[in-house]
């Protein structure tokens, strides 16, 4: 035969979380019945060491509308910058598709990155995707795959983009004739970035920085391949 204190024991065993919530959505007029208790009930509080019942569920619900709030704000600013990254490449698209030659091509190029406060925007293609040898008058673009080889290992790794500086080798390798560069997003060209790299740069040494959104910068690599190909032939 148990002891009193044996069945209180494995009555409040029973009694867990679990039965107490499953007891409440059986019987939701739980809290009609005992209105004048649950007025009394006290839960602990970090700062006021307890709080009511009720006040502990409004302080929990203005929280999940601020939440609410800060995340329908957020979603607007994202549709604007949305909007006005659409815009920036529908212009530059548009600028770039118009131009007569591949000099202008580039001209305009860097001249749109410099309209955004950018330092400039440079193109190098890898020779071994696009026939750039002489006598095509393109041999500028070129950039040697194994030299860069170290520095897309040491930047990117296995991703498409890097966004940050370069030290002094490494600029030599992507823009010899490049001064005072603080900053740089560095992509990769095509699907598989095997086409080239495209460079932004800036004078300000943390306009660049890892962690940044690289969104209009996939767009733009994926883009100046198919534009190139009115002058350049890809092997």
């Amino acid at each position: 035969m148990k002891q009193p204190g044996e069945e209180l024991q494995e009555i409040m065993t029973e009694l867990d979380d679990r039965a107490v919530v499953d007891y409440l959505l059986r019987n939701p007029e739980f809290f009609i019945r005992n209105a004048r208790v649950v007025e009394q009930m006290r839960v602990p509080h970090p700062v006021r060491d307890t709080v009511s019942l009720v006040e502990w569920h409004m302080a929990r619900s203005r929280k999940h509308i601020d939440q609410l709030e800060e995340n329908m704000t957020l979603l607007m600013e994202q549709a604007s910058n949305n909007e006005s990254l659409f815009y920036r490449l529908l212009n530059l698209q548009a600028r770039l598709a118009s131009a007569h030659s591949l000099e202008e091509f580039l001209s305009r190029f860097h001249r749109w990155a410099r309209e955004i406060g950018l330092a400039g925007a440079t193109i190098r293609l890898f020779p071994d995707r696009w026939r750039i040898g002489a006598p095509s008058g393109f041999t500028h673009l070129a950039l040697n795959r194994q030299t860069f080889e170290p520095l897309r290992i040491q930047r990117l790794g296995h991703e498409h983009h890097y966004l940050g500086p370069l030290n002094g080798p490494e600029l030599l390798v992507v823009l010899p004739e490049a001064k005072a560069i603080g900053s740089v997003a560095m992509s990769l060209m095509g699907r598989e970035g095997d086409l080239g790299v495209m460079l932004f740069t800036s004078r300000d040494a943390h306009h660049y920085e890892q962690g940044q959104g690289t969104h209009i910068l996939q767009e733009i690599a994926l883009m100046l391949p198919e534009l190139l190909e009115r002058w350049i032939e890809r092997v």
